[in-house]
């Protein structure tokens, strides 16, 4: 062997070992909680913040969606795609996310929970009649809202079947996600209390978002969305929508326009300023970033409870 050839070849096998090693970063994967034992992988952060809190220190907990990124548009990376192979657990929402369907499926992964199995997705409403027809035409799943878990007894349920999955998984433990799941489910059903509480007495029952998220939330607590846009919060209203909006927020003397962290307030902001109204944000919880208004899930959602509130005229 020449020396050029032997300098090579040294070369290639130390740029292997500063790979192997973790010397050189082949990327993010994605968003993770690292602990030790098992991994659990999951689609975006609702389902992320249940797996931390019931695996605790037993799992590094990974969401395949970034912090900050919004998670109907996902795509991943190979090596995201491979994580799934050799996950210890998947926990994922069929049809919410196209990519993670498809790499669900090509991992052949057998410890999957799609969470739309414990709580079967609803048909879109919307308020002030169904003129967003044309994205349904486009994509029939969009009749259906993926947001389950913007009604806490929902997640309740949800956490339930994963902690009796990592039971099984990891029997170990299983005293321990059992006490995490009991913690969890109380702290759920309390803010279904306080959202009950809350919400029982407000001058206006209606709201207005700029995509159809809340029709979980809505139904459990006795009120109405009016969105601007369906179920992707990218899509681009009509202006037949936004006439309709425009008239129900008038007729029914409402005062806000939510808008969302993850998208732009910008229509929301036109929205409100042609009619004189105020904005606010009503956040999906898809995500947490510096913008949210708390740190996880329960937190956001009791600020999401203040500013319905507000914008109810609750007492």
């Amino acid at each position: 062997m020449s020396v050029s050839a032997r300098r090579l070849s040294v070369l290639g096998c130390m740029l292997m070992l500063l790979v192997a090693t973790g010397c050189v970063s082949a990327g993010p994967a994605s968003s993770a909680s690292t602990r030790h034992g098992l991994t659990v992988v999951t689609g975006f952060y609702p389902l992320q913040f249940v797996a931390q809190r019931l695996a605790g220190v037993q799992a590094t907990v990974i969401s395949l969606t970034q912090p900050g990124a919004e998670p109907h548009d996902l795509e991943l990376s190979p090596r995201q795609v491979a994580s799934l192979t050799t996950a210890s657990l998947v926990v994922y929402e069929k049809g919410f996310q196209p990519a993670v369907d498809e790499a669900v499926l090509q991992s052949e992964n057998q410890q999957v929970i799609d969470i739309t199995t414990i709580v079967p997705l609803r048909p879109l409403a919307l308020a002030g009649g169904d003129d967003l027809g044309a994205e349904r035409r486009r994509n029939p799943d969009s009749a259906l809202d993926p947001h389950v878990w913007l009604d806490p007894t929902a997640l309740d349920r949800i956490a339930g079947v994963v902690a009796e999955r990592l039971a099984t998984i990891d029997p170990d433990h299983a005293t321990e996600y059992a006490r995490n799941a009991a913690t969890l489910g109380k702290q759920l059903r309390t803010l279904d209390r306080s959202f009950r509480a809350g919400l029982a007495h407000c001058a206006r029952r209606e709201f207005i978002t700029t995509h159809a998220a809340f029709g979980y939330l809505a139904q459990r607590y006795h009120l109405t969305q009016i969105p601007i846009s369906g179920i992707s919060p990218d899509a681009e209203p009509s202006p037949i929508r936004i006439a309709a909006v425009q008239r129900l927020a008038v007729a029914r003397g409402l005062t806000t326009i939510f808008s969302e962290t993850l998208v732009s307030p910008a229509l929301a902001q036109a929205i409100a300023g042609d009619l004189g109204l105020v904005t606010d944000v009503l956040d999906p919880i898809e995500g947490i970033t510096d913008q949210s208004r708390g740190d996880d899930y329960l937190s956001v959602m009791s600020a999401n409870l203040a500013a319905l509130r507000k914008a109810g005229g609750c007492s």
